[in-house]
């Protein structure tokens, strides 16, 4: 105990220096395998969608030559279910032979041939959620070295089978660990979650110094439902959570499920839209080769993907929630800009919505809006003009809108003024 105790100690003395790593300025884009193949080991008779080096290969190849990669989604992300049932000889994690059988090292340099980076996971209890061999105290140092020595470039550090002392300690000692090696690794820490994710029992000061990103809340679900209760917790608790997040360190609302089974096109630029507001990564979990255009044109937008990237780095907050189930979000935005979001809980028909920039505290003047799922303009907006706009049951309107005084500087936007989509009262 007085070794714990004593480690304990280093950890906390060294964790203002900790994290200087420079990663994540902005919120992590790419592809993690876990929400849509989840612990799928049956190669046999599933060999396109088991967990093996094939999959990620191919989803590499997708994110290089579908146009991806150049939209800012770079990491290619392993989750549970890579390793062997054992340790090697040397006490070094090793993956699955018969699913890896070129090994970790020989697939970084796959990724990384093709401009990506490689994500992984690992478990700091006794064994990973899934029953595979987990990080303890004792192996963190070695693991960590040998994530560097494969060439990964980002840990995803999960929590099952662990206590709460073991976290406290766990957590930045792995921090410390991925530092030590020299190679730059991104750290994705799964503790708050398993602490109920809220202070006084999260410390997202210390979060922030450990730490590239964190979750805070359950696993989504490929499901409207699960994805409205992650946006409840964030939103209801955003006077503590959205402090806490800035360039290098972010809250993780967990995965984007556009394009698989369970959110209409509504629905799902509902979580494009809401993940860009809150500064969330954008890590799809979806099958790459078989995205219907609906769900590419939303996970590929622009505008969408700029406003979640905005260097400033400030998560965004909501404004109301009104009684006709409309709700606004809101997000400043380098270069006086800022993004509004109208969402819809209703699931009866398109509703029409009333109000002005000045109802939601806009400073005075005229502004562009440009709306990012429609491409439609509109200039010379005066706080105080009314207008009403359209939403979609269970949808979104989401606007970028900038201060006509900047908008020469950022012409690049082309706010043309057209009525295709505003109603002025």
């Amino acid at each position: 105990m007085r070794l714990i105790a004593g480690t304990h100690l280093f950890a906390l003395i060294s964790l203002t220096a900790a994290l200087d790593n420079g990663l994540l300025r902005t919120p992590p884009m790419g592809w993690m395998a876990w929400e849509r193949f989840r612990c799928d080991i049956d190669c046999h008779d599933d060999p396109q969608n088991c967990i093996s080096e094939d999959l990620f290969r191919d989803m590499a190849d997708r994110l290089v030559e579908d146009g991806w990669k150049e939209l800012g989604y770079e990491y290619v992300m392993i989750d549970d279910c890579w390793m062997s049932k054992l340790r090697d000889e040397q006490g070094r994690l090793q993956p699955e032979p018969s699913r890896f059988p070129g090994g970790i090292a020989k697939l970084a340099r796959y990724i990384h041939d093709r401009g990506l980076k490689l994500g992984i996971y690992a478990d700091m209890g006794t064994h990973t959620c899934m029953g595979l061999p987990g990080t303890t105290l004792d192996k963190i140092e070695i693991d960590a070295q040998t994530f560097a020595s494969w060439g990964v470039d980002y840990l995803k550090f999960d929590g099952c089978y662990s206590n709460p002392l073991e976290q406290m300690l766990g957590y930045p000692l792995m921090s410390l660990a991925l530092n030590a090696t020299g190679r730059p690794i991104a750290y994705s820490c799964s503790w708050p979650v398993y602490v109920g994710g809220l202070p006084p029992v999260v410390n997202y000061t210390l979060m922030g110094n450990i730490c590239n990103l964190w979750r805070n809340y359950f696993d989504i679900q490929d499901s409207w439902d699960s994805l409205q209760g992650i946006v409840d917790w964030f939103f209801n608790n955003q006077d503590d959570l959205q402090p806490a997040a800035g360039p290098g360190q972010w809250n993780d609302p967990d995965m984007l499920i556009i394009g698989n089974f369970g959110l209409s096109l509504e629905q799902s630029r509902s979580q494009m839209a809401l993940w860009a507001i809150m500064a969330s990564p954008l890590i799809m979990s979806n099958d790459l080769r078989n995205l219907d255009n609906g769900a590419r044109a939303i996970l590929q937008n622009k505008v969408a993907i700029a406003i979640n990237q905005d260097p400033l780095g400030i998560q965004g907050r909501r404004l109301l929630q009104e009684k006709s189930r409309i709700e606004v979000y809101w997000r400043p935005l380098a270069n006086s800009a800022s993004a509004l979001v109208f969402l819809s809980r209703r699931s009866d028909m398109p509703y029409l919505y009333h109000t002005s920039l000045a109802k939601l505290n806009y400073n005075p003047g005229n502004y562009g809006v440009y709306d990012v799922f429609t491409g439609s303009t509109v200039t010379g907006l005066n706080t105080t003009t009314l207008f009403t706009i359209s939403i979609n049951p269970s949808g979104v309107v989401m606007w970028y809108i900038l201060p006509e005084h900047s908008k020469k500087t950022h012409t690049h936007h082309h706010l043309h003024k057209t009525a295709s989509h505003f109603t002025f009262l």
